[in-house]
């Protein structure tokens, strides 16, 4: 199917279920700053969709995570750009899609999408600390303070200087029991914090919709920076390398979720496919 070849009476620039989603999104995000400002509530620490095996963890974060947006500022304020920035894309592929499939497939698909984008998430995520716990519990089979370092050196390197005054005293007496039963709270208490690190934004949601209008309109073109024009489906193959590359990257102080945008563009390619499927089993029929 070719965009330029689609023009049905009635075709609306902002459809009833992308023009809610982004009111519900614009209105969460100025709750987010008032209970922040008025209550010194972080919404997120109830909404923001958690690790499973966090106190924190509810699974209707599964839902509430991707109508949520965080970011701080130097200001310590909300940071506008994430949520403007999924909302610009939201209204620029979805508008389309929802003209064409019909609110009720269009809303489907990316409650879908997004709830992908988190298990997805969520399953990369127990990979990682179920390599750490391992790790930890290999440093407490033979404590030493350097097998202690290297761990803190592989996982949690940002903190290695708020522990170097225990580790210098640890190698001062590195027989002492009670700097071993130490090291074990402190390796567990990194790892607590590691799942208690919430998870927001509609950006998985919004891959999924990418995903989609590249599969729908594959040689349409999209003006990168408004000026540099790109097919559709190299847009779409680009973005997803590029998920991939920095998601295995694993690069320190990156705090984007690369996989749960893969988790979108994958369960909306697999979610296309059964409905294209479908779609052909009731013409043969018909």
């Amino acid at each position: 199917m070719n965009l330029q070849q689609y023009s049905p009476r009635g075709f609306s620039m902002l459809p009833p279920v992308v023009k809610n989603i982004l009111i519900i999104n614009v209105l969460i995000y100025l709750a987010q700053i008032t209970f922040l400002q008025v209550f010194h509530i972080d919404l997120v620490d109830f909404a923001g969709l958690h690790f499973y095996e966090s106190s924190k963890y509810n699974p209707a974060q599964l839902v509430s995570y991707m109508f949520l947006h965080g970011g701080y500022g130097n200001s310590g304020m909300l940071d506008p750009t994430h949520l403007i920035f999924n909302m610009f894309a939201l209204w620029m592929f979805g508008y389309t899609l929802e003209n064409v499939w019909g609110g009720k497939r269009f809303l489907t698909y990316y409650l879908i999408t997004g709830i992908g984008a988190a298990l997805v998430h969520m399953a990369v995520l127990w990979i990682t600390i179920s390599g750490i716990q391992a790790d930890a519990a290999a440093v407490m089979q033979a404590p030493d303070p350097s097998v202690f370092t290297a761990f803190l050196d592989e996982h949690y390197p940002g903190y290695k200087s708020h522990l170097i005054s225990f580790i210098n005293a640890w190698e001062s007496d590195p027989g002492n029991v009670a700097f071993v039963n130490q090291a074990s709270g402190y390796m567990n208490d990194l790892i607590n914090i590691q799942m208690d690190v919430p998870t927001v934004g509609a950006s998985g949601a919004v891959f999924g919709i990418l995903l989609a209008f590249g599969m729908m309109f594959p040689n349409s073109l999209i003006y990168l920076y408004f000026f540099f024009p790109i097919k559709a489906k190299w847009f779409v193959i680009l973005y997803g390398a590029a998920e991939i590359y920095f998601g295995f990257a694993n690069n320190p102080g990156d705090n984007v979720a690369h996989f749960a945008h893969l988790g979108g563009m994958i369960f909306g390619f697999f979610l296309i496919r059964y409905w294209n499927k479908k779609l052909r089993r009731y013409n043969n029929w018909d």
